[in-house]
């Protein structure tokens, strides 16, 4: 019997916990075992700066602090057991803190509010069309309200079921994007057809109607500000809220971490690595399995072309 399942057991029977409780520290386990075989570190042999590691990866990806304690206290129960039992002379977590608590933590929006924000939208105008198209993809997606700004049509690989990314450092990356995304997206391209568009700016997918050029960061900012308004949303929220609740959405639907940090542009890796086929089938599968929005995406055809 794995360590995982011993574990299992002991929590089922020893500890009378609720079977939410239960079911959490089982998914809280398996973020920590999914982290150190990407760092090639053995659950028996982990060492203060490796939780430390794990903690700040979570972080990164936008996880709240009040969310990252409540995954370290499942991190905590297991190695408790495993020093019980007689696996471990000492228990790595003991000088482990947790994530202080502010008063500002990062926004997060349930999928309800997403829908609702959506919602409110008149896609019979060209600015509605555009901004309905953006909001989805920005959560759809998790990008950075730059790259958003800087989308050009050449990045576009919707027929393939992705769009090619530069982040932070001209880093490049795919991201798959879902059939509605694609949809939303192709809806404003045909509208977008009519504008007039200023020389210079013919790449930019999103552009403003009345100045032909693209969006600012501001002008997305401020819409987004005025959507949620109409939509009931009292929560300060900004572009980046978005964000942060397409990394939270996959990482509570128990999304592999790396996945996470793939799509976010967080890890190191090279634009070739990027696209070999085992990254493309990792997040595909990752994304299918754990994203509420995106539970039926077909784009098969993309990461298994020949199949």
């Amino acid at each position: 019997m794995e360590l995982t399942d011993k574990y299992k057991t002991y929590i089922l029977l020893e500890q009378g916990l609720s079977d939410n409780t239960r079911e959490a520290y089982m998914h809280d386990v398996e973020k920590l075992i999914d982290f150190l075989q990407q760092e090639d570190i053995d659950i028996l042999n982990v060492k203060l700066d490796d939780l430390h590691r794990f903690t700040k990866a979570l972080s990164d990806v936008g996880i709240t602090a009040r969310s990252i304690n409540r995954i370290l206290s499942g991190v905590r129960s297991f190695y408790h057991f495993l020093l019980l039992e007689g696996y471990l002379e000492t228990d790595p977590t003991q000088l482990l803190e947790s994530p202080k608590i502010g008063t500002h933590l990062p926004t997060v929006l349930t999928l309800e509010e997403v829908d609702a924000l959506l919602a409110v939208i008149d896609q019979s105008t060209t600015e509605g069309a555009r901004d309905h198209a953006i909001i989805e993809i920005l959560y759809s997606c998790g990008l950075r309200v730059s790259e958003l700004c800087f989308l050009l049509l050449s990045d576009l690989y919707l027929d393939e079921g992705f769009i090619r990314i530069t982040g932070k450092g001209n880093k490049q990356r795919i991201v798959p994007i879902s059939p509605r995304a694609v949809k939303e997206l192709k809806n404003w391209l045909l509208i977008r057809h009519e504008i007039n568009i200023k020389k210079g700016e013919e790449d930019y997918v999103f552009v403003s109607a009345r100045r032909g050029k693209h969006l600012s960061r501001i002008t997305v900012f401020y819409n987004l500000k005025i959507y949620a308004a109409e939509a009931g949303i009292t929560k300060n929220i900004s572009p980046h809220t978005l964000r942060h609740t397409f990394a939270t959405h996959l990482l509570e639907g128990g999304a592999n971490l790396r996945a996470i940090q793939m799509m976010l542009g967080h890890t190191d890796l090279s634009t070739t690595q990027v696209y070999t086929n085992i990254d493309r089938r990792f997040i595909r599968q990752q994304i299918l399995d754990h994203f509420p929005r995106n539970k039926h995406w077909l784009i098969h055809r993309f990461f298994f072309p020949h199949i």
